[in-house]
């Protein structure tokens, strides 16, 4: 029998467990925003994640835990809205793109996949409607406030779409700071019409 022993120095070097959470979580909302929720299993998370699906068990308990803080957008909202109202168009657009590009997640892209995920899918509507939009909302002042935060926000989802989903080469070939340039306007327009 070969007992093999490892020194301190060469150990491997202990998982930082907020690290390994993000990544979990990171892993999760890809397969969340590309399959169907009862498709995903935590071995795929997982594996896509760089961990044992034990660890998955160690930090959420189970798969229902996880994914309920996967289908929060509160974490994405609060880092999405902050930025003083009159420059908020371009922070926003920036930090979709920003998101896709350093992060390869989209901070508002699963809701486009609601419809696949069933009774989980009306948890993830009901979170963005309130997590997002209702949040954006009260921010805004004058007449149809409601309205203007979805009009700003599905300007940021067709930007979402066609960047990460449907990867325009002429989008993705752009300076990001040309894009928000031309895309932020847009949004800001219904922030502070």
């Amino acid at each position: 029998m070969i007992t093999v022993t490892t020194s301190p120095a060469t150990a491997p070097a202990r998982r930082d467990a907020e690290a390994t959470k993000a990544a979990i979580l990171r892993a999760a909302r890809h397969l969340l925003a590309r399959h169907a929720h009862a498709d995903i299993t935590l071995k795929a998370v997982a594996d896509r994640a760089g961990v044992s699906p034990p660890l998955i068990l160690k930090y959420f308990g189970n798969k229902d835990t996880l994914f309920s803080q996967v289908m929060s957008f509160e974490a994405d909202a609060a880092a999405l809205l902050d930025a003083p109202l009159e420059n908020l168009g371009r922070h926003m657009v920036r930090h979709v793109l920003l998101s896709q590009t350093r992060h390869g997640a989209d901070p508002l892209l699963r809701i486009v996949f609601a419809p696949l995920h069933g009774e989980q899918g009306d948890i993830l509507r009901a979170n963005f409607r309130a997590q997002v939009g209702d949040r954006l909302a009260a921010r805004l002042s004058g007449p149809d406030a409601g309205l203007r935060a979805e009009l700003a926000v599905s300007a940021l989802l067709g930007l979402g779409v066609m960047f990460g989903i449907a990867r325009g080469t002429h989008l993705r070939a752009a300076d990001l700071d040309d894009i928000a340039d031309r895309w932020a306007p847009a949004v800001q327009a219904q922030l502070t019409p």
